[in-house]
Order: C-alpha cells, then structure tokens, then sequence
C-alpha cells in the first residue's frame, strides 16, 4: 500500500491560485492511478480530478474541468494539482487517493480509491 501527504493548502483570494501536492512512498508508485477528492463539512466527499498511472489519461469534475489542471511526476512520486480562477465553492479539505492495478484505460470516475493522505484544507474568500 501507499503512503500518502499533501501539501499546499491554505488561504486564497476568489480568483486567485493555489497548487496542491501529493507525495507518495513506495516503488511502485508509477503503476498507481492518482486522484484528488474534495469534501465540505455535512457533505459526502466528491471527485475532483484523477491520473491515470501513466500520465497519459486525465479525468475531471464538471465544477473544475478548464480551471484545475492534474499531472504527475512518477520520477518523484507526487502527483499536483494546479488550481487556477478558484471561487468560494471550491473551499473543502482536498484529499489525495492512490490505487494499484487499474487499467491505464478505466475510467477513473467510476474506480474505488483504497489509499487515501490525511487532506489539506483549502479556503476561498470572496
């Protein structure tokens, strides 16, 4: 299993930018899909945005499609996410989720993440 920490949240502007990090130990990291999840307090944790373990494929929630950008560098076994004209409904604890064995082609909006980090909170004002 993966070990997982993010990093990068904080205070933001509406507007403004931020750029989470995940990183992950373990060797096998390049063969792990990687996804960011957001949750808000009395809601259920929603999908942001995934990678699959190649790089190659990306996925996106509606919300955040054209504004938040997923990569990966399975080099340095972190996975980013760059967030750009944030508004203060993205304010929620983001969270970063690993899984092994999924097929480069899945559609990772439908696949069940086993590894999760702790979050890091991500606040919007207007």
């Amino acid at each position: 299993q993966v070990q997982l920490v993010e990093s990068g949240g904080g205070l933001v502007q509406a507007g403004g930018s931020l750029r989470l990090s995940c990183a992950a130990s373990g060797r096998t990291f390049s063969r792990y899909s990687m996804g960011w999840f957001r949750q808000t307090p009395g809601k259920e944790r929603e999908f942001v945005a995934a990678i699959s373990w190649s790089g190659g494929r990306t996925y996106y929630a509606d919300s955040v499609k054209g504004r938040f950008t997923i990569s990966r560098d399975n080099a340095k076994n972190t996975v980013s996410l760059q967030m750009n004209s944030l508004k203060p409904e993205d304010t929620a604890v983001y969270y970063c989720a690993a899984e092994g064995g999924v097929n480069d082609y899945a559609d990772l909006r439908l696949t069940t993440f086993g590894s999760w980090g702790q979050g890091t909170q991500v606040t919007v004002s207007s």
